[in-house]
């Protein structure tokens, strides 16, 4: 049991560390970017933080997602995942997915390089694009973070 509720303090951990990295880029670092008055220096000033926050975001994931792995196979819930009262068990592997897919394959791959071409000609749209996807992203984490804290202390609809 000792592993199990370490493994939860590292989950809600990486919990923290990712998701409040989300929310502070899109609450906090976003709108405050917005007020450069060259949209060229927007994206550029972006594109050197986010890629710091790219880092720890990497390995947020990953610790993460190694830990609610080892919690979900302890707890053999497997089957939650198709059970309508455990939502946010789905919800949560969703993100997570969602997540390491744009930071490991996407970002790296495709993304940077889109980016950058369109805000070569279009740096204002780029900039409203790259916050609209921030907003959604955060709204489907705090989505699932929510349904994981009630879920997980037995709430149900």
């Amino acid at each position: 049991m000792g592993a199990f509720i370490l493994a939860r303090v590292i989950h809600v951990l990486g919990v923290v560390f990712w998701i409040g990295g989300v929310a502070m880029v899109t609450t906090v670092l976003l709108p405050a970017v917005r007020g450069f008055k060259d949209p060229r220096e927007r994206v550029a000033f972006f594109e050197a933080v986010e890629a710091r926050f790219a880092r720890q975001a990497r390995w947020t994931t990953l610790i993460t997602g190694a830990s609610g792995l080892y919690m979900l196979h302890f707890l053999h819930g497997w089957v939650w995942i198709r059970e309508w009262s455990h939502w946010w068990v789905g919800a949560m592997i969703a993100v997570w997915a969602l997540f390491t897919l744009m930071l490991f394959v996407l970002e790296p791959l495709v993304l940077h390089r889109l980016f950058r071409e369109r805000a070569a000609r279009d740096p204002e749209g780029t900039f409203a694009f790259i916050q609209t996807m921030h907003w959604l992203l955060l709204l489907l984490s705090l989505i699932a973070v929510a349904g994981a804290v009630a879920g997980s202390h037995g709430w149900t609809f």
